[in-house]
């Protein structure tokens, strides 16, 4: 019967542990991302003002001065119908099933501000800055209309 004999590898040297400590962190930054995406999904709101549309939602927030939105053009669409409005490509944004977030193209080649997650009840708003914004909120024409009324205040 004879002995056995091991011979253990060289350790790898501490550069290869720092890769994975790099893809650790970057796989745990995605993971955050993703639970704050999630979050945002169900936690995005539009506040009108006298200072305008305050879009806050995900990455792309933003507060769009009245004096910028084409109030007279503005109108309740269903992108289901509405061809010319439906997204074509996104170029920063979200685009999951059921959530568009972001800046997409649209199909009439103009660029659209979307927070849209009911293709059905959608307020199309224009602006005089080369985009429209689209938002789903459950009473597109009231948003609407407080946006006007704030437009011309009694």
């Amino acid at each position: 019967m004879s002995a056995s004999t091991v011979f253990p590898m060289i350790p790898a040297a501490s550069k290869s542990l720092w890769f994975f400590a790099i893809i650790g962190l970057v796989l745990l930054g995605a993971l955050l991302l993703m639970g704050w995406l999630a979050w945002s999904m169900q936690h995005a709101r539009f506040t009108v003002s006298s200072e305008g549309l305050r879009v806050q939602g995900d990455l792309y927030s933003r507060t769009i001065p009245l004096k910028s939105l084409v109030l007279d053009q503005a109108t309740v669409t269903n992108l289901n119908t509405d061809k010319d409005h439906q997204p074509k490509w996104r170029t920063m944004g979200t685009g999951l099933p059921g959530y568009s977030a972001g800046w997409f193209k649209l199909r009439n080649g103009q660029k659209g501000l979307l927070y849209v997650t009911d293709r059905t009840r959608v307020a199309r708003i224009p602006t005089t800055e080369g985009y429209t914004v689209l938002l789903s909120v459950e009473d597109p024409q009231a948003l609407i209309s407080a946006l006007q009324a704030q437009r011309s205040p009694l």
